[in-house]
């Protein structure tokens, strides 16, 4: 069983999940790597606000609980601007503590690939590799809109 923590962007702290737990539950987005998989949700927490001091240690505390992953929640991309210390954490959390870090949950809702898009925000993201599975198709980004 894989198990896995959330990290969301406190710009969206009052969010109750729901994108990212129906992904997990449908394994669409970031979570469609565990197609064949049990997955278990450990955590889930914000960065904490910029600079993301939760970032310092709430994967320490995911581990505990048995996280296998950290996935940093899709708004860290489609946000105005995109998390700019994403790549920063993305290095950070398997150096510190030894965890798979994936960008991303839910995938990418069509009102905000079109506008990053049009502002050519995907190419210069340094972890645009990781866009693929959350870019996904047009009905799916639609149906997350």
């Amino acid at each position: 069983m894989k198990k896995i923590g959330i990290i969301i962007c406190d710009r969206y702290h009052t969010c109750a999940g729901g994108k990212c737990l129906r992904s997990l539950r449908e394994r669409e987005g970031g979570f469609a790597r565990y197609a064949d998989e049990e997955v278990e949700l450990v955590g889930y927490t914000t960065c904490g606000g910029c600079p993301g001091g939760n970032v310092e240690y709430a994967p320490e505390e995911m581990k505990k609980n048995g996280a296998d992953v950290v996935h940093l929640a899709t708004g860290l991309v489609v946000g105005y601007p995109p998390c700019p210390r994403l790549d920063y954490f993305r290095e950070f959390i398997p150096r510190k503590f030894g965890m798979e870090v994936v960008v991303g949950t839910h995938p990418i809702p069509e009102k905000y690939n079109l506008i990053h898009e049009d502002l050519g925000t995907w190419p210069t993201m340094a972890a645009r590799e990781d866009l693929q599975d959350l870019l996904a198709d047009q009905e799916t980004r639609l149906a997350y809109d």
